[in-house]
């Protein structure tokens, strides 16, 4: 059974409503088990600042399920929450993203996925959410996840509501 956060963000079309579904149809999947959701926060985008402010949300899953077949899954939900990229880091209804396995020894580097999450320890959006439902978060390095926060503190998150 993988441990595994997925990363969830929103700024179009009713974005807390958006992470409320994309959060059902995850945990929809007979072979995922929802473990925990963070609480819903706010952040500024991280691409052009000529878009809404973004919500996001981490949950944590065990599932039976081997990353790429989950990223498969989780784009299907993309799609059926009517996601389109329009730019880079642009605006959009749902993003979710695969950022740590637990247990992961190495780096996993496909074409299509990596994880850890390339940009996640970067981002306080993701680490503070993650934090708060997985505190003893160990990476494939073996360094704490809580010090990769400790790294990027920028503090500008809202906590909005608990989920």
């Amino acid at each position: 059974m993988h441990k595994i956060l997925i990363g969830l963000g929103s700024n179009l079309d009713s974005p807390k409503e958006q992470i409320h579904n994309a959060i059902a149809s995850i945990t929809a999947h007979p072979l995922i088990h929802a473990v925990k959701s963070s609480s819903l926060y706010e952040s500024r985008p991280q691409g052009p600042q000529d878009q809404g402010n973004f919500i996001n949300a981490v949950i944590r899953i065990e599932t039976t399920l081997e990353p790429e077949a989950l990223l498969e899954f989780l784009q299907q939900i993309e799609h059926q929450q009517g996601r389109i990229k329009t730019r880079h880091w642009g605006e959009r209804c749902i993003d979710l993203d695969i950022l740590f396995i637990d247990g992961l020894m190495n780096q996993l580097n496909l074409p299509h996925l990596s994880i850890p999450h390339p940009h996640a320890l970067k981002r306080d959006f993701v680490l503070i959410p993650a934090l708060e439902i997985a505190p003893d978060w160990m990476l494939p390095d073996g360094s704490a996840l809580q010090a990769a926060l400790e790294d990027c503190l920028k503090h500008d998150l809202q906590k909005l509501t608990s989920t």
